[in-house]
């Protein structure tokens, strides 16, 4: 191995893979490997985790701000339940995190934090759990919450 994990990430994940092509088996960096492995999961749990916040913080400014509903408000809603959609259809074992009342409890406590730096309006002002059924309302085209 002439490069390693420490000292350049990128060369190091070109020459695995050439190895890994090459059947070059016993020349692995196998630890880090599995690391990276680990950490393209994360990355797709972060991802979802991250549209489903924008999603929610959007959903709380429609909800919350009804005098300024924009285009644009609706453009990022739609845009991100479609964002969404496609990475659990491409990702279905990110599914069961939509149940899970942890993940859930973070991903609306990130919403609300946004939402009241964004609006200036009090943390407390939102409810302190999501108060939208996730598979009835939030990833739903035609769901937009009322004031």
């Amino acid at each position: 191995m002439t490069t390693t994990y420490d000292t350049d990430v990128v060369a190091w994940a070109k020459e695995q893979a050439r190895l890994l092509r090459a059947g070059k088996f016993d020349q692995l960096d196998v630890e880090h490997i599995a690391d990276e492995v680990e950490d393209v999961g994360k990355s797709e749990q972060r991802e979802l985790a991250n549209r489903m916040a924008v999603l929610l913080a959007h959903l709380i400014k429609w909800q919350y701000q009804p005098t300024l509903r924009s285009a644009s408000w609706e453009a990022t809603i739609r845009v991100q339940r479609d964002l969404i959609a496609k990475r659990l259809q491409r990702t279905p074992s990110l599914g069961p995190m939509l149940t899970d009342d942890d993940w859930r409890g973070d991903i609306w406590a990130d919403a609300r934090l946004t939402t009241a730096k964004e609006t200036g309006q009090p943390f407390d002002l939102y409810p302190q759990t999501i108060p939208w059924d996730m598979a009835r309302q939030i990833l739903q085209a035609e769901f937009f919450p009322d004031a």
